[in-house]
């Protein structure tokens, strides 16, 4: 029935909703922050921290790093 939802249900899109209005460039912590900011849900929060610890420059750049860990 009621199966959580993972990290792996969470889309790019999703991710980028939560990121929109961002000022970049921002490192990891950074954009956790202000996804926690937006109302972002744990498993959003959780695929954040699991991103290579870095500098973004653009929502691409995120989308990129996010594709490597799907």
């Amino acid at each position: 029935m009621g199966r959580q939802r993972g990290i792996e249900d969470v889309s790019v899109g999703e991710i980028q909703s939560y990121l929109g209005g961002v000022d970049y460039p921002k490192n990891k912590q950074q954009l956790i922050d202000h996804a926690r900011s937006q109302g972002a849900p744990q498993e959003v929060i959780d695929l954040l921290s699991k991103m290579e610890d870095k500098q973004f420059h653009d929502p691409t750049d995120v989308s990129q790093s996010i594709g490597k860990l799907k």
